[in-house]
């Protein structure tokens, strides 16, 4: 009805306004944090507009889907070409799109929704659940105990820089993304906290290679192998939304393997 229509209109100008302010309730006024939720509204990896609640995400879930799964990013540009939606669109699995600075502090208030967990799929291992095919798991199982003698040596690289590395089940096109732990902080969380002067911890994220993508395949024979996981983990942090602290130092590097 034209009634209905007026009131959609009129919501979604006051939720451009002040949806972020709605989303630090969640953190502010707890009591009624699940009133909030009902509020809230995200663009989504299916449609570019800031019109899907919780609600609506949750009718569109997929038979065997056991979680809302969401990203975190700085722009919806970043949030749409990050690899960690890789294997969601291949699978064709809707994922919320979160591009407010206010929304990564603010989910850490809520974790569910209805009784459907909420889940960051850039934190902590990719668990589809019913919807991950065996095959893809023993095929990641067997390429981490091939690519063995690759990892332990990035390891080693990567020593002051990751904390673990690891075969990627997230991966489709890219050769590697990082990964937070649970309740870590992203590469642009920490950089909004840096900005803002605000102390930091310090925390190592996980690099997840794509046993499938010839950088990483060419890593096994690579004379320059330092230099070139060094390159592998920056491109990783610049698609994660965090930024270089030595880009001299990656530029003189990707120029050395242009060479090469």
């Amino acid at each position: 009805t034209s009634d209905e229509t007026e009131k959609q209109d009129k919501f979604k100008q006051f939720y451009a306004e002040f949806g972020d302010v709605l989303k630090e309730g969640l953190g502010e006024d707890q009591s009624n944090q699940e009133r909030i939720a009902k509020l809230l509204r995200f663009a989504t990896s299916n449609d570019d507009n800031v019109a899907t609640s919780f609600e609506d995400y949750k009718a569109r879930m997929k038979d065997g889907q056991k979680a809302i799964y969401y990203l975190t990013a700085e722009s919806l540009a970043s949030a749409k070409n990050s690899p960690q939606l890789e294997l969601f669109k291949k699978k064709g699995i809707e994922v919320i799109l979160m591009t407010s600075r206010v929304d990564e502090w603010a989910m850490n208030f809520i974790f569910e929704f209805d009784g459907t967990p909420l889940q960051n799929i850039a934190k902590g291992a990719v668990d589809l659940g019913d919807l991950q095919d065996e095959e893809e798991k023993k095929q990641a199982e067997q390429a981490q105990e091939t690519l063995k003698p690759v990892i332990e040596k990035l390891k080693g690289t990567l020593s002051g820089r990751a904390k673990d590395v690891r075969i990627s089940t997230r991966l489709v096109d890219s050769p590697a993304c990082l990964v937070m732990g649970e309740g870590e902080l992203s590469p642009q969380m920490v950089q909004m906290l840096k900005q803002m002067g605000q102390p930091v911890p310090e925390t190592k994220p996980t690099l997840e290679i794509n046993p499938s993508h010839p950088l990483i395949q060419k890593l096994e024979t690579a004379e320059q192998f330092d230099d070139l996981a060094q390159v592998i983990f920056d491109q990783a942090l610049l698609a994660d939304g965090g930024q270089l602290d030595d880009p001299a130092s990656y530029l003189k590097r990707v120029n050395a393997l242009l060479l090469k």
